[in-house]
């Protein structure tokens, strides 16, 4: 049983009423309050505080329970059953507890005469643009079983895209950290040891290399507080650059910009401009709001500008292919295709190929930057290794050589 916090309409005093239901869901809370002789105005899940807002962040609404409610939903719809009865039907089906009450709330704006793409527009975290906007699609169309498997289907190559650059990113850091936590052991344990060690020899030197490592066990040891909060400063200057407009389209630029990212992310965005270009097309919505709508779906700033001047483009009377023809953040094999299509009349079909071709190509980019990066990173971590291991054993060496050991200095 969940706890829910409601608002709602005394018809008998004309007050308003703030209380506590607890119910499996919203509807059932809904109805519970009904019971009573209230009308619910508004109704939400107690978090419970603290522990709540922390067991919320663990229910997020991911790709793949997105993929999964249009899919069942296409299903259930596709057999026959009312939209209504088919959600409902979902909702059973479905383990996220977020999705399960953001489902419920679906339910009782339909059941109120509102259409799905209205009920689902409530949820913006949820279901963006794209995904309402195929929905009205198939609403208006009376395919919406068609425009849920086109929607899953979006859904599932857009998140295999993002799967695979996040796996190519996830190798170099989990090195680079482990290589920073080596680095800051040895600084901290070993060397000191080793200078203590060196120092009861009289007239005993140390090698340059150890000298510097040294200095910088000492900074380690003795400022590790303010150490750790500049780096957490610069992690939160990071995190707040890619959210103000100038930082997003500094990090915009470098990803199409920079090799080898340039390589991997121009392919990823033409990826997804032409699959989600293709996927709306096919839904019958019109060029001017496919561009809009794919516009703030591709994910990077200076594409997303390209896509606008094409669409004023487009307004002034040129054809797409014509108006992203020789623009900078546009590979050329995107507008030949549409011009193709545009000529033959099946600018779906060239914008699918499109999307499969540019999709294959950036399993190609993970895989290459991969078989880079990962010599790179070996070749790094072993000078990194040298550099500490002959910090470390050049002393010893040079006590033996100096004939200190035996003489039993220590």
């Amino acid at each position: 049983m969940l706890n829910f916090q409601y608002k709602a309409h005394d018809p008998s005093t004309g007050n308003e009423v703030n209380a506590k239901v607890q119910a499996e869901n919203v509807t059932v809370a809904a109805k519970l309050i009904q019971q009573q002789g209230l009308y619910p105005i508004d109704i939400k899940e107690d978090n419970g505080g603290l522990f709540g807002f922390v067991n919320n962040r663990r229910k997020k609404v991911g790709a793949k329970d997105r993929v999964l409610f249009a899919r069942q939903l296409s299903t259930l719809i596709n057999a026959g059953l009312p939209l209504v009865q088919a959600l409902r039907s979902v909702n059973d089906q479905t383990n996220n507890k977020t999705l399960r009450n953001v489902i419920s709330d679906i339910v009782l704006t339909v059941e109120s005469g509102q259409p799905l793409s209205v009920a689902l527009s409530k949820n913006p975290k949820i279901f963006n643009q794209l995904f309402v906007n195929l929905i009205a699609a198939g609403e208006t169309s009376g395919n919406l079983d068609k425009a849920l498997e086109r929607i899953a289907l979006q859904q599932e190559k857009d998140a295999e895209i993002i799967s695979k650059v996040r796996g190519a990113m996830i190798y170099p850091v989990i090195v680079l950290l482990v290589m920073v936590a080596v680095v800051v052991f040895m600084l901290v344990k070993v060397l000191p040891q080793i200078q203590m060690i060196y120092t009861s020899f009289p007239g005993a030197q140390l090698p340059i290399e150890t000298v510097i490592l040294l200095d910088l066990s000492k900074i380690l040891i003795k400022y590790w507080w303010e150490l750790i909060i500049l780096v957490c400063v610069l992690i939160f200057g990071f995190v707040s650059l890619r959210k103000v407009p100038a930082g997003v389209r500094f990090f915009d630029l470098y990803k199409i910009k920079m090799p080898p990212l340039k390589t991997l992310f121009n392919k990823v965005y033409m990826a997804r401009f032409a699959r989600t270009c293709s996927t709306l097309v096919a839904s019958g919505v019109s060029l001017l709001q496919v561009l809009q709508i794919t516009s703030d779906v591709v994910g990077n700033t200076l594409v997303q500008e390209s896509i606008h001047k094409a669409a004023d483009k487009v307004k002034g009377g040129k054809s797409l292919g014509v108006a992203l023809t020789d623009d900078p953040y546009f590979l050329p094999l995107v507008p030949n295709m549409i011009k193709i299509g545009e000529q033959s009349g099946a600018m779906e079909d060239m914008l699918g190929k499109t999307a499969d071709y540019y999709e294959k190509e950036v399993d190609d980019a993970v895989k290459n930057i991969s078989s880079i990066v990962e010599p790179v990173m070996m070749i790094l971590l072993g000078i990194v290794a040298l550099i500490i291991v002959a910090a470390v054993l050049l002393p010893v060496y040079n006590l033996a050589g100096s004939g200190a050991l035996s003489s039993g200095g220590v």
